[in-house]
């Protein structure tokens, strides 16, 4: 029996067990080499590792300048964290700036981007110029500072724009609401999703896809989804030494000038190029 398993769920998918998560180079002039190996139980997210996993490559003088991640790793306070503490770009996919649109459903909603924030002030202004009357700090059950920002109902039950801009009942003493990061965090997180709209940071972020082969590669090599051992540390030192095993069999490759495998796809994936 092994104590230190845990029961973990993603997409569906049930284990007993434990995580690994991998960082490799991505230079394209050089061997992509596994610099970082991280072991969890499986009850352990992704984004509560974000910074262990820079914490421990500072220890070994092995921080990137630029670290392209899985949207799971990433959060505002992660990418103001790895900046300020490491100086590192820490590039992935945030949250999208999310609105319920109109009642109907079928018409587009005001985003949060829409409305104009006075941090000196704490107010916010919304489109048609209406000032916020509610300004509160507090705190997510996940420990992160947020404001609640919230507008008077006598503002919002006349606006033209109410219908694409909240559901708040028209009785009620307030109407639209918003949900503020610290200043920092908030305007991090509001260019960002901008500027992964375009398609110069879609291409930029098109090198995360060479991760995939390295997890194919461990899973298909090293049978790194089954522990032969018992114990956290005991797994985490078997997936160190699946880890070497692969940078062992890449540098052989890059020293010999094999080329790389080809991407596998599917025989409906070909079908449908060909067609």
């Amino acid at each position: 029996m092994d104590l230190d398993a845990r029961y973990g769920l993603k997409r569906g998918a049930g284990w007993c067990g434990y995580k690994v998560h991998l960082s490799e180079t991505c230079e394209p002039d050089a061997p992509r080499l596994i610099i970082s190996v991280l072991t969890t139980d499986a009850t352990v997210t992704d984004t509560e590792v974000t910074a262990d996993i820079h914490q421990a490559m500072a220890g070994r003088g092995l921080l990137p300048a630029e670290h392209v991640v899985d949207a799971g790793y990433v959060t505002a306070a992660h990418i103001v964290t790895a900046r300020d503490t490491h100086g590192i770009d820490l590039v992935g996919p945030v949250g999208a700036d999310t609105h319920h649109g109109t009642a109907d459903g079928e018409g587009p909603g005001l985003s949060q981007s829409a409305f104009t924030v006075d941090w000196d002030r704490c107010k916010v202004i919304c489109p048609q110029g209406a000032v916020s009357i509610s300004w509160s700090g507090q705190v997510k059950s996940s420990g992160t500072p947020i404001s609640r920002v919230q507008f008077a109902a006598t503002d919002c039950r006349p606006c033209p724009l109410r219908p694409a801009c909240t559901r708040a009942s028209p009785k009620g003493r307030y109407g639209h609401n918003l949900t503020l990061l610290p200043c920092e965090q908030q305007e991090v997180l509001d260019q960002r999703r901008q500027q992964q709209l375009t398609p110069e940071w879609k291409q930029r972020y098109d090198i995360r896809a060479g991760v995939e082969s390295t997890i194919s590669q461990a899973v298909r090599r090293t049978g790194i989804r089954r522990t032969r051992y018992i114990g956290l540390s005991k797994t985490r030192l078997g997936h160190v030494f699946a880890a070497a095993a692969i940078n062992i069999t890449r540098m052989d490759a890059w020293l010999t000038e094999s080329p790389l495998g080809a991407t596998r796809t599917s025989r409906l994936t070909d079908l449908a190029l060909t067609a």
